[in-house]
């Protein structure tokens, strides 16, 4: 019996996500080939950040205008029985690499009529990038059939406090105050669990049970207040967007006030607002309970949204 074909399509600054990628497909490597395809951007995005390119680069993420990437070597016509889409988000949307590849011509004709696994290792909020890849996968004709988001569980100012001193200064490692940065270790080790559903639905060519299998490894966990701080931060990040590009596009002089005065206001944001955020969305939950709880659950799915 011929074995099953698996093309994995990754962008990774820091190395992370493929390790996450590499823990759930080694134990697929015996019945299955498996094609790696890193997404390899025509100008590099630096690592670590400097500072004022970081905050530069926020708006054509969000507004989905990203910066060039180099074609696939992989034929796009070629079969695969599944891909695996992995990816982070970048300022809550799908980040520029992954999202120029799903924009571009190369990723309709191979994603057309596909199987997609997508596979998100995020600080912690990964909604409305999800959302987006969404979108890109149906317009390119592909079936979403699961998703596993492996995210940071420190509380949410910690994660931020560990992620920047990473983008910034490349040190993952805890400090004497802070823990490590990025998806916790053992959380990484143990995503070897998904491998099970995926081989599954690989031998039985059946697909629809494998989203639920995956949550019930708890593939998808999401906190309802999460819900509410992300839909309150991607409304700021496209009126921001809007604002910076209005001046000219990345790296221009006449924008970089624009940048600094955005920079400004998250920061003072993220530390000041961020405790007040999560008492009104606790307050939320009490007064629309069914309702963000009807949220979370569409979230944690893998439907997407018909547009009103």
């Amino acid at each position: 019996m011929a074995k099953q074909k698996i093309l994995i399509i990754y962008y990774t600054q820091t190395g992370q996500l493929k390790r996450i990628i590499d823990r759930v497909v080694t134990p697929l490597q015996a019945q299955a080939d498996i094609v790696y395809e890193e997404i390899i951007p025509v100008q590099p995005f630096t690592f670590p950040w400097d500072k004022q390119t970081f905050y530069d680069t926020m708006p054509e993420t969000v507004l989905g205008r990203p910066r060039g990437v180099q074609p696939l070597k992989v034929n796009p016509d070629e079969h695969f029985d599944l891909v695996i889409l992995a990816y982070q988000p970048w300022f809550l949307s799908p980040s520029q690499p992954t999202a120029a590849f799903l924009q571009s011509e190369g990723a309709a004709r191979l994603l057309k009529g596909k199987k997609v696994l997508t596979l998100i290792g995020a600080r912690n909020m990964w909604l409305n990038a999800q959302e987006k890849v969404k979108t890109y996968l149906h317009q390119a004709g592909a079936q979403l059939v699961g998703n596993i988001a492996l995210v940071d569980t420190s509380p949410n100012l910690i994660s931020v406090m560990t992620v920047l001193r990473w983008q910034f200064k490349g040190q993952k490692e805890a400090t004497r105050y802070l823990p490590p940065a990025g998806v916790q270790e053992k959380e990484i080790q143990a995503a070897d669990r998904f491998a099970a559903p995926i081989a599954q639905a690989l031998q039985q060519g059946s697909w629809e049970q494998l989203h639920p299998q995956l949550r019930q490894q708890d593939a998808v966990t999401l906190k309802p207040n999460l819900v509410v701080l992300e839909d309150r931060g991607i409304r700021a990040f496209r009126y921001w967007s809007k604002f910076i590009s209005a001046k000219g596009g990345p790296g221009a002089p006449e924008r970089q006030g624009r940048v600094s005065m955005y920079r400004g206001l998250l920061l003072l944001g993220i530390f000041v607002l961020t405790p007040i955020t999560k008492i009104s969305s606790m307050i939320t939950l009490l007064v629309k309970r069914n309702q963000l709880l009807q949220e979370v659950e569409y979230f944690k799915g893998i439907d997407l949204r018909a547009e009103k």
